[in-house]
């Protein structure tokens, strides 16, 4: 755990959720070590044009990772501008290069290339987590493929299904989203070096005694920075770019819920078909010690919905950046830019561990079968008996009444009755004889190719998404 001593406000992510790494990019040391580097990659593009020396460039290399935060944030209450604090903190270290730091710059062209950077470390993480769940789920889809459970629709018992294709849809559901954050993170950009309003007429001038050109400048530094950039921006890159990494958040953190809600309802008693791993001293209440709580899935839901509503505040952002520029969505950046991604991380960490751990009932998971599979069978009898000669309307009758009748037993907590009643029908027996009644009846065999393209699934999952 962080170091705090708990007397102020601290958010959960510094200390509850996500991992370690994923809080490191997220500090403000780490923000102001790589707002350094873009200093020093402009520094060096500067260098080449001949308008910094080599000793100025050396200094400011060296005093990259000397970051000084309370130096900072005490220039930072006199000036009221924090790049401008960093630039000063980071000049008092550096006396032979610190007067060149930020030459033909704003502000945006440091903050908005060191978000980007982030943005990308960050999602090459959340990369890896989800790369360590898809194989999560490859291996449990390959162990349960030919589990035979029960399908629901409405929330209702329909039909059978196996319980390795049940997995299958949350993990393809997964991988479209991996696709999506393998897209996403080949295609961010940063802001590049545009100046003020994104004219570069600053850097313009600079380069006035120069051979080299803004565009050479430019690409020099920011292929220091192995950074992309947008060839138009603003003051700012453009705010779409923000939006559509919260989308593809947002569809990864949806995904997630899907399985985590679905877990949620499985693990309840009427169904008690999964479980969450649950510790030999943990406890599920405080005023009730019988329960064992899902607890992993529901913080999943949680942070989920969190995440989805972030996307509402980068839509505002990328709709409402007034002209070149507003200051209005730099407030909202530095909170949900960096919870979100922390917040998708311990979704991702939970998820993975869960799909390792989590156990199945499957004596339940027959029980519930034997249940309500009958019902679904009814299915085949149906076209069975119509192939035999039987008249389609008549036979769904015959099939409906045993049906209620089958209903209320359940109802009363007795065995499913709706085999042994189909098979003891007379007018079902005048096509079918009740040893075929009794084989059609067996809701193990109505499957159809769930198992198959579940283990065809799990195979493509073994492979990254590029």
């Amino acid at each position: 755990m962080p170091t705090t001593d708990h007397q102020t406000y601290a958010s959960p992510f510094t200390w509850r959720y996500s991992s370690e790494p994923m809080r490191y990019l997220w500090s403000e040391t780490h923000k102001r070590r790589l707002m350094r580097q873009v200093w020093v990659a402009l520094a060096a593009a500067q260098h080449v044009a001949g308008l910094v020396t080599a000793e100025q460039l050396a200094d400011l290399e060296a005093h990259v990772d000397s970051v000084d935060i309370p130096r900072a944030l005490q220039i930072e209450r006199e000036t009221r501008h924090d790049v401008v604090a960093e630039i000063r903190a980071f000049a008092e270290q550096c006396r032979v290069g610190g007067g060149i730091i930020h030459w033909g710059a704003t502000s945006a062209d440091i903050t908005d290339n060191v978000d980007v950077l982030r943005q990308r470390e960050a999602a090459r993480l959340l990369a890896e987590q989800l790369r360590r769940l898809l194989l999560a789920f490859a291996r449990r889809i390959e162990e349960t493929a030919d589990v035979v459970i029960m399908a629901h629709t409405h929330i209702q018992p329909a039909e059978p299904t196996t319980l390795g294709y049940r997995l299958a849809m949350y993990a393809q559901d997964l991988a479209e989203d991996e696709r999506r954050l393998a897209d996403l993170i080949a295609g961010l950009r940063g802001k590049g070096l545009k100046g003020a309003v994104g004219t570069q007429a600053g850097f313009i001038e600079v380069l006035d005694v120069c051979d080299m050109t803004i565009a050479q400048l430019e690409a020099l530094a920011m292929t220091r920075l192995d950074l992309p950039y947008f060839p138009v921006a603003g003051q700012t890159y453009t705010r779409q770019q923000d939006l559509r990494v919260q989308s593809v958040l947002a569809g990864i953190a949806s995904s997630l819920h899907k399985f985590a809600l679905d877990f949620r309802v499985l693990m309840s008693p009427p169904f008690g078909e999964w479980a969450e791993p649950f510790g030999q001293r943990q406890i599920g209440s405080s005023a009730m010690p019988f329960k064992r709580n899902p607890i992993n899935a529901e913080n999943i839901c949680s942070l989920a919905r969190f995440v989805a509503a972030q996307t509402a505040v980068a839509w505002d952002n990328a709709a409402q950046a007034v002209l070149e520029r507003s200051l209005d969505d730099s407030a909202n950046r530095r909170l949900y830019l960096p919870e979100s991604f922390l917040a998708v991380d311990e979704m991702l960490r939970r998820a993975a561990a869960l799909v390792e751990g989590m156990t199945f009932d499957r004596e339940q998971m027959a029980r519930n079968v034997a249940r309500y599979g009958p019902f679904a069978a009814t299915e085949r009898v149906l076209m069975a008996a119509v192939r035999a000669g039987a008249d389609r309307q008549e036979a769904h009758e015959w099939l409906r009444e045993a049906s209620l009748r089958a209903w209320e037993a359940i109802r009363h907590d007795e065995a499913n009755p709706l085999t042994q009643l189909l098979a003891a029908d007379g007018r079902l027996t005048a096509h079918l004889p009740a040893e075929t009644i009794r084989a059609l009846m067996d809701a193990g065999g109505y499957v159809g190719t769930a198992a198959e393209r579940a283990l065809a699934l799990a195979d493509t999952l073994k492979t990254p998404a590029q």
